[in-house]
């Protein structure tokens, strides 16, 4: 039966055979499907009524947004199978590995994941259809299948995207490209609360979405894992197979079994005669994906992307003047999602045998990956993040390994002590190790969709060597509990500065009206060493009766551990009341958002914020931002965006104003662009010295593969650091960064160059276009402008990028705090 015949007979016939089992959507909602966007409370009451109704669909409730919003998770299967599901679930579980026993699996998982990108709503409408197809007229395919469905993965997003919808949308609805309802307002409804882009979040699970959904990922660990997308409304369906590059560790089934579950949608839709393309665009690459992380976790990960996107509404019509209804939409995500649970049944025995042999990581090059833990709090959150994926790790013992180091691009030898961390390839998920730890991405192909490097010892900031042989090791040793105590007679108290934990703990004592000092020099006292960034807690700057309990209550809370010393006198070194001991006060943040900002920048230093900082901060709209009284404020953050409309002349002049007044601004990513070779500013874009040509020849067929030679697609480079200045206090000499673009600026003529890349600048790790590599030597990461008594911070590279790149988190606490916070305005 074609499945245009379904759709009819399921949505427009009212009196269906099935209709005294269970209702159908539409009959459960009072409307068809793709008649009106499906707010997320009423999808979760049919996915509830479904389950109440039939005993073999189960639903559990797997987590919580930002915004309060249930996720779920519905289990639909034959009645024997759901019967039995945690025994299907364990057994399959020892097929990888992850728990002991020789049981073998013969019922194909399936997992479905929709509206992962809130303004890609129509999956959530398929999502219900699916459901009671399956139910209904599918129930064979589930005697040896269990399928998942996560009906809105992002329901925030979503309803952000439908709410805005149904206020502005016309009635009957307007197709015309250019109605109200067709352009969609910042920051729209594809991001989640906090605008991170949920399907590049899987391997990183910064947001709570993702961390939950990941635990339950990780308890099933499905043959088939599917992630339902919208593209641009000109473009028609894509599906499997995927595009290369493909990673290495894809084995031959992976490939052959997508091609065949786009073989058979395929059958479908020529039957239809709808429009559909595979093997281009979307590759199997960058590890956070919907399609990638399950791929890496043993499964056949795909992406399915339907036209419409936000742009689409109800109906639009394209550029080739066809109308593209949400019906269209939701009738083709209906498509290939029976027709993957269809191909998925029908080689269930195939699916489990080839599942099996994915966990054998015998053939892997690097056979364990070695940490120096020489910070403890990056160390727990790098082990955090293992834990959340379920990878084992464990630790060295005292020696020495060979390998490939890290910061060297060498095969050196690393002294290594009981407390270093090793995490080895010969577990159950070792080949997601080897894609999360390799040390240079294996490109096969420079056109990728994404970033093309992400190894966690450079995201982390450790020093690392990655072993072709299996290191010695040990079971971690839990920590123990740092327990400070009330010194009464302390002159100060004293607290390590060089991590994330550390400005938390700051942003605390700030907020709880305790003024520290951090000092700007090195020194030593009572025969112990500190460092630049150094925080001075002094019994003379904070006279209340109260200072030692509230310090001691929140620095236990943080697990910061304070030195208490009697005197201001050091041994080496600056003392306590030198102007190289500076106060840091309260600091007012304000955040550039709305027009021009890119909204996933902007969510970026939001989290950052918000729920790691833990430190308050304004957002400010980009449409009143010209007209705001910047006296208010002490620190101006504007992240990546297009500001030509925003940071107009006059503006500019406000700000330099301000600025000379003493305030930070901080301007991150492409916000520089407002800045480069501007009068009064020192930033100057950095300019190929490749002579122009006549013309350019270049054959059309050939450009889009030309032109990446101008690109970096997220790619590693070696900065050098003078971490004397307090914008890289807690850093070494060295510091590796993700690059995201081509462009550079040169060095400051008038100014701090913080993070540089020297002559010798290194691309570690990545694709970087031969004539994007040539700009990066003798250009600024980080550097500082000063204006009178305020600076300037240019940060090329973002380093709150997705969250994930947590070794570049401190820089922006440094901007924050260090930088002109001594002065009261």
């Amino acid at each position: 039966m074609k499945f245009k015949v379904l759709f009819i007979t399921t949505f427009l016939t009212m009196g269906s055979l099935f209709s005294q089992t269970v209702q159908s959507p539409s009959d459960f909602l009072g409307y068809e499907i793709g008649a009106r966007f499906t707010r997320h409370h009423k999808v979760v009451d049919y996915f509830k009524y479904v389950s109440n109704t039939l005993s073999n669909v189960k639903l559990e409730k797997y987590g919580e947004t930002n915004e309060h919003r249930s996720l779920y998770l519905s289990y639909i299967s034959s009645q024997e199978n759901i019967n039995n599901l945690e025994t299907i679930r364990k057994n399959n579980l020892t097929q990888t590995g992850i728990i002991s026993g020789n049981s073998k699996n013969n019922k194909a998982i399936v997992w479905l994941s929709y509206n992962v990108h809130g303004n890609e709503a129509s999956s959530t409408e398929a999502a219900m259809l699916t459901l009671y197809e399956l139910v209904t007229t599918k129930k064979s395919w589930l005697e040896n299948t269990v399928v998942i469905i996560d009906p809105a993965v992002n329901p925030d997003g979503r309803d952000r995207y439908v709410n805005w919808y149904n206020q502005v949308k016309s009635t009957p609805f307007n197709t015309n490209q250019n109605g109200k309802e067709h352009a969609e307002p910042w920051p729209s409804g594809r991001p989640n609360h906090y605008l991170f882009d949920l399907n590049r979040d899987w391997a990183w699970a910064t947001q709570v979405e993702s961390a939950q959904r990941i635990k339950m990922y990780n308890k099933w660990m499905p043959h088939v894992h599917v992630d339902f997308h919208e593209q641009y409304i000109n473009n028609p369906y894509y599906f499997a197979p995927a595009a290369e590059p493909f990673h290495e560790i894809i084995s031959d089934w992976q490939r052959e079994f997508q091609t065949e579950v786009g073989k058979n949608h395929a059958k479908y839709f020529d039957q239809e005669g709808w429009l559909y393309f595979t093997k281009e665009s979307f590759d199997l690459l960058y590890p956070s994906y919907g399609d990638t992380y399950p791929t890496y976790m043993g499964a056949i990960g795909m992406t399915y992307e339907q036209a419409g996107h936000g742009m689409a509404g109800l109906g639009i019509k394209t550029d080739e003047g066809e109308v593209l209804t949400l019906k269209d939409r939701a009738i083709h995500h209906l498509t290939t999602g029976l027709s993957t649970v269809e191909i998925s049944s029908n080689n269930a025995e195939k699916l489990n045998t080839e599942f099996r042999k994915f966990f054998n990581n015998a053939t892997l090059g690097y056979k364990s990956y070695v940490l120096k833990n020489e910070n403890e709090d990056k160390t727990n959150r790098l082990k955090a993040l293992l834990d959340t994926h379920e990878i084992k790790y464990e630790n060295t013992q005292i020696g020495f390994v060979k390998g490939y180091n890290y910061a060297t691009q060498k095969e050196e030898k690393m002294d290594v002590s009981s407390t270093d961390l090793v995490i080895h390839t010969n577990q159950p998920k070792g080949k997601m190790v080897k894609v999360l730890f390799e040390p240079k991405t294996k490109l096969v192909d420079s056109l990728t969709y994404d970033i093309t490097a992400w190894s966690l010892p450079y995201a982390h900031g450790f020093k690392a060597i990655a072993s072709h042989t299996k290191v010695n090791s040990t079971t971690t040793k839990s920590l123990n509990t740092i327990a400070n105590s009330i010194d009464t007679t302390a002159y100060a108290y004293l607290s390590k500065w060089n991590s994330l934990e550390d400005a938390t703990f700051l942003g605390a004592l700030l907020q709880a009206d305790i003024t520290p000092r951090f000092s700007e020099k090195p020194f030593s006292i009572a025969e112990k060493s500190y460092k630049r960034g150094t925080l001075i807690i002094l019994r003379n700057d904070n006279r209340n009766q109260s200072f030692d309990t509230k310090l001691i209550e929140i620095a236990n809370k943080h697990q910061r551990e304070l030195t208490a010393v009697k005197t201001g006198f050091v041994s080496s070194g600056v003392d306590f009341g030198s102007y190289s001991v500076k106060p840091i006060n309260q600091q007012k943040i304000a955040v550039l958002s709305g027009k021009g900002t890119s909204s996933l920048s902007f969510g970026e230093v939001w989290h950052y914020f918000e729920t790691q900082l833990l430190y308050p901060i304004t957002n400010i709209n980009s449409d009143v931002f010209g007209a705001l009284d910047y006296s208010k404020y002490d620190v101006i953050i504007i992240p990546d965006g297009s500001y030509s409309k925003v940071l107009t002349k006059t503006t500019l002049e406000k700000l330099k104003k301000w600025t000379r007044s003493g305030g930070t601004l901080i301007a991150i990513g492409d916000a520089l662009n407002s800045f480069a070779d501007k009068k009064d500013f020192s930033l100057k874009k950095k300019t190929s010295t490749e002579k122009i040509k006549d013309a350019d020849l270049t054959p059309y067929a050939d450009k889009e593969r030309k032109s990446v030679a101008n690109l970096i697609t997220g790619s590693i480079f070696k900065s050098t650091l003078d971490n004397t200045h307090p914008l890289a206090f807690g850093y070494g000499k060295n510091y590796f960064s993700l690059k995201l673009s081509g462009t550079s600026y040169a060095y400051l003529k008038d100014g701090n160059n913080v993070a540089y890349f020297d002559t010798n600048a290194i691309n570690v790790s990545g694709y970087a276009g031969s004539k994007a590599i040539k700009n990066i030597p003798k250009s600024i990461l980080f550097a500082e402008e000063q204006m009178d008594n305020g600076s300037i911070i240019y940060m090329v590279d973002n380093p709150l990028f997705r969250s994930f790149w947590q070794n570049g988190k401190l820089f922006v606490a440094n901007a924050v705090f260090f930088l002109n916070s001594d002065k009261l305005k």
